[in-house]
């Protein structure tokens, strides 16, 4: 794995500034003319006259435009993110029936959301209403539910909306964030569509974050924000309090991304951002509540970029049955509290099986997915695939960080008995 700092640039877009003068066309047909009032001086642009026209319409524009040279330069060289295959497509592609699928490679929770979001879904009295732009009964939810007042709260459409969101807010073309790979791919993703540069600062072998390294990248590339994920996606390690407190010391906007922080037995720092102007912490409805298809996500902000981030958010990004849902959700904690235990104790029960195979070194986890490395000269792609014509599904990367390794959500029991049933034929 390399050790060293290492900085993507994208190209950045030239913005168009829009005069705020006013128009006014005058009726004159022997002058047709476009006039204007700036700074209430009248200002005559120039004439227009059709019978002193020489140049013949169909010579005019004789070069048509293809519609990619409207598209913003920087987007032309942007790779698509690769997501998931859902399960319609899963299932034609294995020629498996959706239900016969071990889905293990989304990390989504199995057991899905509390009976009370599907009671609340089917009784839907206002679907045809636009719903709260500020989401107002799940931020008092929220609220209650974390400890923090709503006012710290913003809602998105899942976490990759906010993640947007913060960068529309931060950045200016040619700005330059701080990515920690391997982790979520996801900001990369969204820097290079807001035409931003990533500085990267590798992990060490062990995953953890090379603080000396990310200190050194702060000083020398000036980046706006890092963003941090606890537990990180793909190897579940955590930070612990001491390093992000480090973090924060330095000049920088830390975005902490905590989806998985229900699995990890830790508190949430959410309330941190009462303490820091330069922390913002996001957590999601997507594995905890098992709504991963309704997208919500949520986020803790320092009340000085919060307002920012009201002006610029689309105003209905939150749909009434995701809003309805994840309020439906909260109102049973108990559920929930059962779903994570029994996913923690699945995870640690995986890991012990896992550790078993003799091609695979899984790597401990908080989170409710567990990595490993493929040893023993298996290669991690065909065991990927492989396992899929079995029609068991675990996640392999592309990338050359990871692909030597392949990344497994712990399910239900039987999923993890199917599962290593698989891995048996394959030794």
């Amino acid at each position: 794995m390399s050790m060293g700092v290492s900085n993507i640039s994208n190209s950045t877009s030239l913005g168009l500034v829009k005069s705020k003068a006013k128009i006014h066309p005058t009726l004159n047909p022997q002058n047709p003319s476009c006039s204007f009032d700036v700074n209430h001086r009248r200002v005559t642009m120039g004439t227009i006259s059709a019978s002193s026209s020489t140049v013949p319409v169909e010579h005019v524009n004789q070069k048509k435009l293809g519609g990619d040279s409207f598209i913003r330069t920087h987007l032309k060289q942007l790779s698509p993110y690769q997501p998931i295959l859902p399960f319609e497509v899963l299932s034609a592609k294995l020629g498996r029936k959706p239900e016969d699928i071990i889905k293990l490679d989304a990390n989504e929770n199995p057991y899905g959301p509390p009976p009370e979001v599907l009671e609340a879904l089917g009784s839907l009295k206002f679907p045809y209403i636009y719903p709260d732009p500020e989401s107002r009964q799940l931020r008092a939810a929220l609220a209650e539910d974390s400890g923090l007042e709503s006012d710290y709260i913003l809602v998105g459409c899942g976490c990759d909306e906010l993640i947007d969101l913060i960068m529309r807010c931060v950045l200016d073309p040619g700005d330059k964030i701080l990515d920690c790979p391997p982790t979520f791919t996801m900001y990369e993703f969204d820097a290079g569509v807001n035409g931003a540069q990533v500085v990267k600062v590798p992990r060490k072998p062990d995953f953890s974050l090379n603080i000396e390294l990310i200190a050194e990248a702060v000083e020398r590339e000036k980046p706006k924000c890092i963003f941090l994920t606890s537990p990180n996606n793909p190897d579940g390690s955590i930070i612990s309090d001491e390093v992000l407190l480090k973090i924060l010391d330095m000049p920088i906007l830390v975005v902490l991304d905590e989806a998985y922080i229900e699995f990890s037995g830790l508190e949430s720092r959410m309330p941190w951002v009462k303490k820091h102007d330069n922390l913002i912490v996001l957590r999601t409805f997507s594995k905890r509540a098992g709504l991963a298809g309704l997208r919500v996500g949520y986020g803790s902000f320092p009340l000085s970029i919060i307002e920012y981030l009201w002006r610029a958010k689309q105003p209905y990004n939150v749909s009434v049955a995701a809003e309805v849902a994840a309020c439906a959700a909260l109102q049973n904690p108990k559920y929930l509290e059962m779903v994570k235990e029994a996913l923690v104790q699945e995870r640690d029960r995986l890991f012990k099986l896992l550790e078993e195979v003799p091609f695979l070194n899984p790597y401990p986890s908080y989170s409710n997915f567990i990595l490993c490395e493929v040893t023993s000269g298996m290669d991690a792609k065909k065991l990927k695939e492989d396992l899929a014509k079995m029609g068991v599904v675990v996640r392999h990367y592309n990338n050359k960080e990871l692909k030597g390794y392949i990344r497994v959500t712990a399910g239900k029991p039987e999923q993890t008995n199917i599962l290593m049933e698989c891995l048996r034929r394959l030794s």
